[in-house]
């Protein structure tokens, strides 16, 4: 029998009755949260992992079919909460997690109370029809021709950006350490799932309340992508945050918590 705490490193903090888990995005692990779990406190229980091949996950488990396309680590999702008795959670996803979450929900929607995606985009590339992404086609390809190659010198040439926040270098420093402590063979085949991702169309099938929280400006989102969104779940809502960059989380936590406390003390 699988142990799934041990393979995706589940921990599991505080006893209230109200169960929030923490998603994080690709190239980082459950320490993006750090900064935000101590204005939960003991009033929730909080369930954080790692999706495997990312962290402190057992890397012994991880299997490029699965993990070919964003399936495979909701299925991670709902096996965590199943091992974790979760039950009537938000879900709190962060980037391309807020994708895996939302699968997760589509696919077993009693599991879930609310989501809260954090700079989400259910597709990264432009389409004819009009979507903007963010990304032409021939920028992703190119993007995943460097990480293929060079995923540590793709992440020292992009933490900065990414961050986008010039007056604090030592955020920067810090994303830069986050990426490039993961294993650049299994991310670089995350980015493939992550950047190919297209879940336009399951947008509607949606049916739990939903949160999306987009930084003002985004290297790695624009702003439409969340309007975008908002038009197309139903029960959702838009907030946009002061936060600069793709990590709020890192940059701006004090927001960052504030917008999930207040959104989830809206919540019936």
């Amino acid at each position: 029998m699988i142990d799934i705490a041990f393979r995706n490193n589940v921990h599991v903090y505080g006893n209230g009755e109200q169960t929030l888990v923490l998603g994080h995005g690709f190239a980082s692990d459950q320490n993006i949260w750090n900064l935000i779990l101590p204005f939960f406190g003991d009033t929730y229980k909080i369930v954080a992992y790692d999706y495997v091949g990312s962290g402190e996950s057992d890397k012994s488990a991880y299997n490029a079919d699965r993990y070919k396309d964003l399936y495979g680590y909701a299925q991670d999702l709902l096996e965590i909460l199943d091992a974790t008795r979760a039950k009537n959670v938000i879900f709190v996803g962060h980037s391309i997690s807020s994708m895996i979450g939302m699968l997760a929900s589509i696919q077993r929607p009693e599991m879930f109370k609310a989501l809260v995606m954090i700079g989400p985009s259910p597709c990264y590339i432009n389409q004819p029809s009009g979507y903007f992404g963010g990304f032409e086609e021939k920028d992703v390809q190119g993007l995943l021709a460097v990480m293929a190659t060079d995923f540590v010198g793709w992440a020292k040439m992009n933490a900065a950006g990414v961050m986008n926040n010039p007056d604090r270098p030592n955020l920067a420093i810090q994303l830069e350490t986050i990426f490039t402590s993961e294993d650049p063979a299994i991310m670089s085949h995350f980015a493939v799932a992550t950047f190919r991702a297209d879940h336009r169309a399951d947008l509607p099938r949606v049916s739990v309340p939903t949160l999306i929280m987009q930084c003002s400006e985004d290297a790695i989102v624009p702003l439409p992508v969340a309007h975008y969104l908002n038009d197309n779940i139903k029960n959702s809502q838009l907030v946009v945050a002061k936060a600069k960059g793709h990590y709020p989380t890192l940059s701006e936590p004090v927001e960052t918590a504030t917008i999930l406390l207040d959104y989830i003390h809206s919540l019936p």
